[in-house]
């Protein structure tokens, strides 16, 4: 992203933390559904992004046409919120949609801080995540591009409620429109470490032949910890095709001591000769 659409995004981002600071989380939810009601409506109005991101046009001009189309439909926090962004300079359309959707989440996520479910949040979206993956059929529902992204975040909805906590139901929900338009495998990843990141950690998605025990699960996040230089969650995969070893990926740093990686390349190596 643009550095103009950096402090465009912070320029939203502390006015939605000036209002957060003194919302319940109910009225911090209601913002953040809004928000995200706002980016979905910006998705289906190309002409209107395009206008709101118009550096040709005033930052006032800009802001009225955006609080003229909301008046009615989105309370005061949300319309300010997103006022605030269309007054900044963007890149691109895009990029103003996805700073919007980038607040959406971090006012979600907020909520999960005002409850102290944040860890929760994290941790039910990373097994809904294992879950998808192991049904084969599930994921490619949820993965289809193409298809109506509402009737996948209502399949969500049905298989969470309940189940979860509902800020995590919302931001898996959330997944299906693709946030920032990653997959929604992807946008599943990104939401946990968004919310990792709203803890001041970072993650490790550990994969392992055979389960790791308590134990050995806490000895290796304290390992990445000093190696990073602050928390790091590990999010642990069993995979018995690795045969042994251990992989671990943190943002684009990865580790693979596996033992299917070591056979991989004694192969490579023997039908190099």
């Amino acid at each position: 992203m643009s550095t103009t659409g950096r402090e465009s995004i912070e320029a939203g981002r502390a006015t939605l933390e000036a209002f957060a600071s003194g919302a319940t989380a109910e009225q911090l939810t209601e913002c953040g559904d809004q928000l995200l009601e706002v980016t979905r409506f910006l998705v289906d109005q190309p002409r209107l992004r395009r206008a709101l991101s118009d550096p040709a046009r005033e930052a006032d001009d800009r802001e009225g046409l955006i609080r003229r189309l909301l008046a009615d439909q989105v309370g005061a926090a949300a319309s300010d919120v997103v006022a605030a962004l269309v007054r900044g300079r963007w890149g691109s359309p895009s990029a103003l949609v996805d700073g919007c959707e980038q607040l959406a989440v971090e006012a979600l996520l907020g909520v999960g801080s005002k409850e102290g479910t944040l860890a929760g949040i994290e941790d039910q979206l990373f097994r809904f995540g294992r879950l998808v993956d192991g049904d084969a059929e599930l994921s490619s529902v949820l993965d289809a591009a193409g298809t109506d992204p509402k009737g996948r975040a209502q399949l969500v909805v049905r298989l969470l409620d309940g189940k979860a906590e509902p800020v995590a139901v919302k931001l898996a929900a959330a997944a299906c429109h693709g946030i920032g338009g990653r997959s929604f495998h992807g946008s599943l990843a990104h939401l946990v470490e968004a919310a990792a990141a709203a803890r001041d950690e970072a993650v490790a998605y550990v994969t392992v032949a055979t389960p790791l025990d308590e134990s050995g699960e806490r000895k290796l996040a304290a390992k990445l910890s000093l190696v990073y230089g602050r928390p790091v969650g590990v999010k642990a995969t069993v995979d018995p095709a690795i045969v042994g070893g251990i992989r671990v990926q943190v943002g684009s740093d990865l580790w693979d001591g596996t033992v299917s990686r070591r056979l991989d390349e004694a192969r490579q190596a023997l039908a190099g000769r």
